[in-house]
């Protein structure tokens, strides 16, 4: 699902300025994307402008793994939007994170998913829109700028415990040694492993101050942005990506939204429906679309759409459909292969 605000996008300018720095210019990077020149001066554009963009830096790039350092490492604090503003001048590494995370809701299409256990922190990319993955040299850029945001703040050099990436980036030795740990290619998500006890450390850029300016400012924007939305589509685009993770309760997912669990259970009242039907509407959509894929057991069916058990997943299907996940799959596919 793309959710309304993933539309249109916000073109960072520190972006187009730290190009003569790559040894090219904005128009090189507008000409190879073949969009007009006065896009160079628009503050905002299309998805699939934006994509068109990043992926005409990375053509341009002699090698990925360079580009992505080099741009990660090569933004200026100077150029940094308000959104990113509140990350650097953070208390720490985790307040910086969870800024990151929430803010970026202002500015798609991707999203960041944090997750702490044990002794390992993780950050995972996520695109709005599952069908259409940005490139892969954004995906880049996005976690190794997450790293270094933690270097600049601490100004420690910091390293990562374990990247993972789904698409080629390039000279894997290069970003290795940036990232100083082992890189996967060929994962099937884009995430970034760092130690936790890392995410306690002060940030030397911390100014109170400026959050207390920046931070209202971002949230009520946040706030006015979410009331255009429909929290209704939005609780439901939240839980689709978090069933199989656990964490599709109301709680968790209404503070992703940065609000209270009786604030959720008013505004989707407000809207006529309520959590526990969002949650089963949800399962089971997900479960015809998954049981659509032969591919896929039925035990795992059950996981990726949040039951702990096959059993209650059987129980749950048939107050669904009236039958059992593998007769009603075989059905479907029976029908699907006929026509």
């Amino acid at each position: 699902m793309t959710l309304q605000n993933s539309k249109r996008i916000k073109m960072p300018l520190g972006f187009w300025e730290g190009l003569p720095q790559l040894g090219m210019t904005a128009l090189d990077v507008v000409r190879k994307a073949r969009l007009p020149i006065t896009i160079i001066t628009e503050r905002v554009v299309t998805t699939a402008q934006y994509f068109a963009i990043w992926q005409a830096y990375s053509d341009l790039i002699d090698d990925t793994a360079q580009g992505i350092i080099k741009l990660a490492t090569g933004f200026e604090t100077v150029h940094y939007p308000p959104t990113v503003l509140t990350a650097y001048h953070a208390r720490n590494y985790r307040d910086a994170l969870r800024r990151m995370a929430r803010y970026k809701q202002l500015c798609p299409p991707e999203s960041l998913r944090i997750t702490e256990e044990g002794e390992n922190c993780t950050i995972e990319l996520e695109w709005l829109n599952s069908e259409e993955s940005g490139p892969p040299m954004l995906a880049g850029v996005t976690l190794a700028f997450l790293l270094e945001l933690g270097r600049k703040g601490t100004g420690q050099p910091l390293t990562a415990k374990f990247v993972e990436f789904s698409h080629s980036m390039g000279d894997v030795q290069n970003l290795e040694a940036y990232f100083g740990c082992r890189v996967q290619i060929g994962a099937n998500c884009n995430k970034l492993t760092i130690l936790r006890e890392d995410l306690d450390r002060h940030f030397v850029s911390y100014n109170a101050e400026l959050l207390d300016i920046l931070t209202p400012v971002l949230d009520q924007s946040l706030n006015e942005q979410q009331h255009t939305c429909s929290i209704t589509e939005m609780v439901k685009w939240i839980m689709k990506r978090s069933l199989s993770g656990g964490r599709s309760d109301i709680h968790s997912i209404a503070s992703e939204l940065g609000m209270s669990d009786r604030t959720l259970q008013r505004r989707l009242t407000d809207e006529g429906t309520n959590f526990k039907h969002l949650l089963t509407q949800v399962r089971h959509q997900q479960a015809r679309e998954y049981l659509s894929d032969p591919s896929l057991d039925i035990k795992e069916v059950a996981f990726l759409i949040g039951f702990e058990d096959q059993n209650s997943f059987y129980r749950a299907f048939r107050l669904w459909e009236g039958d059992t996940p593998s007769k009603w799959r075989t059905e479907y596919l029976g029908a699907n292969l006929i026509n």
